[in-house]
């Protein structure tokens, strides 16, 4: 029997997140097969007019490849898939798999040849700044897992989370954007944290189910050397195939100058990949009501109301910063009371208080008015 929630979120996608016109060309891209949902897109684009293509991977095949890696094959293959790319005019990617641990192994150099070749020349050169993209996961057992929820539990979770009204919270964070876009000096406060940084003249951007699902968030980014202070993230961050914990950067102007962590050895070489992974690219604000607690996915936790993410690594071009990097490492801080609270100060005014805004204009931004 078909699900509804399924056809519901394809519809979704294809109209609302990708807004595929008629005759424009849409790749789907799907990591794990999840041929339910595919369908669904593939079905929904046509409806709309579209044309649809398919490229169906597998993250065990890929470990393989990387394992194996060579600069020379790899800029080959990214050289076919950046000719699809550029083909686009939408892409959907999709995520699911049964292990996250699945590249833990693969050396940080064979990393880096992806990194270099099929991540910069078809993603952040192609499709991030040319199509109409949107990423997003597909429940598995191993995700629920993670969740530490039975499947059919956190299938009702995701669908809830990935089929709520976008439109309405893209209206609601008109208000969160205006204000940011005011603010040059910013001050976050809490457990193992207190950091200052201007955001001054980089737009915010709102996020609303057009380049995420779920999505629920808005984003700009420091003025490059103005960060100073340390952060504590208190939520296990996956890269690269391993769970960090406990991670604690200090900055001076700008920089990382001391990471540590659950593995600070494996955390300083990921932020000696290249001059500006130890810089930051992004700052956003989580305000997703049905994500509340981390599940080891970023697509989720950088979404957790209550939350804040501090990216260290590339920044957007539309919050552009100048930072540059073959990293964008999303990590996050939970603010709400029941993971030890903290503030967020706008030019010295508290506008976050526990992970629950205080100031009026953005009460329609807390949790109970987004549901």
């Amino acid at each position: 029997m078909k699900d509804p929630r399924i056809e519901k979120l394809a519809r979704n996608l294809i109209n609302y997140s990708v807004q595929l016109q008629k005759g424009e060309k849409v790749l789907i891209e799907n990591f794990g097969l999840q041929r339910e949902l595919v369908t669904a897109l593939v079905k929904e684009a046509y409806a709309a007019g579209g044309y649809p293509f398919v490229l169906l991977k597998d993250h065990q095949v890929d470990r393989s490849l990387l394992m194996g890696a060579q600069e020379e094959q790899f800029n080959m293959m990214a050289e076919f898939e950046a000719n699809v790319m550029r083909k686009m005019d939408a892409y959907i990617g999709l995520r699911s798999g049964d292990n996250i641990s699945e590249q833990s192994d693969v050396p940080d150099e064979k990393m880096k040849i992806h990194g270099n070749t099929i991540g910069k020349k078809v993603h952040r050169d192609i499709r991030v700044p040319k199509t109409k993209w949107v990423v997003l996961r597909y429940p598995t057992s191993s995700m629920a897992q993670l969740a530490k929820m039975s499947t059919e539990a956190f299938e009702d979770f995701y669908f809830n989370v990935c089929n709520l009204d976008y439109a309405k919270m893209d209206q609601a964070m008109d208000s969160l954007v205006e204000l940011m876009n005011r603010t040059d000096k910013v001050h976050i406060t809490g457990p193992g944290t207190d950091l200052r940084f201007s955001i001054k003249d980089i737009p915010a951007i709102k996020c609303a189910g057009r380049l995420n699902i779920p999505d629920g968030e808005v984003y700009t980014a420091p003025v490059k050397d103005s960060v100073n202070g340390v952060i504590t993230y208190n939520t296990p961050s996956p890269y690269q195939g391993f769970t960090f914990e406990n991670v604690e950067l200090t900055f001076k102007n700008g920089k990382i100058v001391e990471a540590v962590s659950n593995d600070s050895d494996r955390i300083n070489k990921i932020f000696d990949t290249d001059e500006g992974a130890r810089y930051v690219g992004e700052f956003a604000i989580g305000v997703n009501p049905f994500i509340l607690t981390p599940m080891q996915d970023i697509l989720f936790d950088e979404k957790i109301a209550g939350s804040f993410h501090f990216t260290p690594g590339q920044c957007y071009d539309d919050a552009f910063n100048g930072n540059h990097s073959n990293i964008h490492w999303d990590m996050v801080n939970i603010q709400r009371g029941e993971y030890g609270g903290g503030e967020i100060y706008f030019d010295d005014v508290l506008i976050r208080k526990d992970g629950l805004f205080v100031l009026p204009e953005l009460d329609v931004l807390n949790p109970n008015n987004l549901k």
